[in-house]
């Protein structure tokens, strides 16, 4: 195949950039390739707004056409939460054809090495980068995420998230050296010589089953991880969200072909309603790595059954946030708020369970109770969501009916602190959107353990009274031990609570955040410096990114020879 684009040209386009991301994942300091602000697009090839919305015009009715082998119907059926009808038809693949032929490149993608992937990866994500406008609203419009949050955690934010995984590969892969001269000492014989070579090898195709909520922040880490260490990439789309997953194959497929590899080192396996083919391809043996996001039914069903595989999950968790005492009451209130109304709590890091002793807390305005804790807490999301057109830019829409009938059940949970209430969104009648509900429950009664021990995905929180900050503490502990958690968040003035808090923490591998107050809220992690999960309870068995992420996508195979 011939190559349009050679190594030597893209090591010059983008060793550069990531050299960059290896300094930033060694330093742990903010640093970002990809602009966060829309008006940062329109030079350089990239699309600005209004090509990039015309871009997304055009897919829609039209037939995403991948060419790729194995091609037996055409399927399709996303409709957006916001009610738009997206009409976009993808490649149905018989898989008996489609995986042999993306086996059949991964040698000259193995022998590339470590370096050559990487920069074909960042070429990738370049390419990504440039049509951000045109994803954004691919974004939006299946995940429900109002515009300026699909532009920014479905752009840049997801690419960084891809990048980070990319630095964490090649660090991996390059910590053996390719060659190396061994020489054995003998005493007054001979030394013994080798001349040894050490070649990462890939364990196989890759499985990335997406999610609908975050389908490229989500499903970017496991395909670049995956493909920067050498194995070619299946995609299985959530089916309300293919169009974001879609157009990212179709970027890989273009870099690779032009790069003189085979695009089928990357494909899409969209299916047909109801098929679920997610069980069918985690157990063929030709898939030996799994990323997926979602429920914790079926990953914990992917981790008992895909034992042929690598298998790497973020499942559901009991985020929790423990109310003891602030030097900043209204910030608190703020930055909960905020937290609670991001993307309708349609986040895995949203908060759900807010432990407040129930004598109340100290905060800088005095003591608070815990009825005030909770009345202030419910008018602060009531003055942020108070306005609809920005309630509409923060809330988005209900991504779909699941969550919808899940909080209209939460009102007959306990007695309702805030109500939700319907928004009409005037760009989009056909959406669904509503605001945050707020129940309290007494964490003292066990008919309303049920309610808080168990993820109630959505804008669903509750307010959970407790005796002391040690029941707190706790409560804390058990919910990330039985349930896992991906974020914990702590408001205390106290030094001893504060080391309760995140001795709980250290001890069972959840990630904390202590009194945020300001524009960092716990519901958001940065690349190259945050981790998202931990790998270490029960919400995941990964962490977005670590070394152990990327690590076991490859092995060292060793050929030795007499010097």
């Amino acid at each position: 195949m011939t190559a349009a684009l050679s190594a030597h040209e893209l090591i010059a386009r983008h060793r550069s950039t990531l050299d960059q991301a290896l300094e930033a994942i060694r330093t742990r300091a903010y640093w970002s390739p990809h602009p966060e602000h829309p008006k940062a697009y329109g030079d350089n090839g990239s699309l600005d707004a209004a090509a990039g919305k015309a871009a997304f015009d055009a897919l829609l009715g039209s037939r995403l056409d991948l060419g790729q082998p194995g091609t037996d119907d055409w399927v399709g059926g996303e409709t957006s939460p916001y009610g738009v009808d997206l009409g976009v038809t993808y490649p149905h693949a018989d898989l008996d054809v489609l995986l042999p032929a993306m086996q059949a490149g991964q040698r000259a993608w193995r022998d590339a090495g470590a370096e050559q992937r990487a920069v074909v990866c960042l070429e990738i994500l370049k390419r990504i980068s440039d049509r951000t406008h045109e994803f954004a609203h691919a974004v939006m419009h299946t995940s429900g995420q109002a515009f300026m949050m699909a532009f920014q955690a479905g752009g840049p934010h997801a690419q960084d998230r891809g990048l980070e995984a990319v630095a964490y590969a090649y660090v991996e892969q390059v910590r053996t050296p390719d060659h190396a001269e061994w020489t054995k000492p003998q005493g007054k014989r001979d030394p013994l010589a080798m001349t040894k070579q050490f070649t990462p090898v890939p364990r196989g195709i890759g499985l990335v089953i997406g999610c609908n909520t975050f389908p490229t922040w989500n499903g970017y880490p496991g395909l670049f991880a995956s493909l920067a260490t050498g194995n070619a990439v299946l995609v299985k789309p959530h089916p309300r969200a293919v169009l974001p997953l879609a157009l990212t194959v179709q970027v890989a497929r273009e870099v690779l072909t032009e790069a003189g590899f085979d695009p089928n080192l990357v494909a899409l396996a969209a299916e047909r309603p109801g098929e679920g083919i997610a069980k069918t391809l985690a157990l063929r043996p030709e898939i030996r790595i799994i990323d997926y996001t979602g429920s914790t039914e079926f990953g914990d069903w992917l981790e008992a059954n895909a034992r042929q595989a690598q298998v790497y999950t973020e499942k559901a968790g009991v985020n929790t946030v423990v109310v003891h005492s602030t030097s900043d009451y209204k910030g608190m209130l703020s930055n909960l708020a905020f937290s609670l109304s991001l993307y309708s709590g349609q986040m895995c890091t949203t908060p759900q369970n807010l432990l407040v002793p129930r004598e109340g807390i100290s905060t800088d305005q005095g003591p608070k109770s815990y009825d005030e804790v909770v009345a202030d807490l419910a008018r602060s999301v009531d003055g942020l969501l108070g306005d609809d057109a920005r309630a509409n830019a923060l809330l988005g829409a209900i991504v779909n009916p699941d969550v919808k009938s899940r909080l209209e059940s939460a009102a007959g949970l306990g007695e309702v602190a805030l109500a939700s209430r319907e928004i009409t969104n005037p760009d989009f009648p056909g959406a669904v959107v509503r605001t945050p509900v707020i129940v309290k429950l007494d964490g003292a009664k066990p008919d309303d353990e049920a309610a808080y021990m168990s993820e109630c995905f959505g804008p669903v929180s509750f307010a959970v009274a407790v005796d002391s900050a040690p029941d707190a503490v706790e409560l804390l502990r058990r919910t990330v031990r039985e349930k896992g958690a991906m974020t914990v968040g702590a408001y205390t003035t106290d030094p001893e609570v504060e080391q309760a808090v995140q001795e709980v923490c250290l001890e069972e591998a959840a990630q904390l955040s202590l009194n945020l107050t300001g524009g960092v809220y716990v519901n958001q992690t940065a690349a190259f410096s945050d981790f998202h999960g931990s790998g270490g309870n029960p919400a995941a068995s990964a962490a977005l990114c670590d070394g152990a992420f990327v690590a076991n996508r490859f092995r060292v195979v060793e050929v030795r020879r007499d010097a």
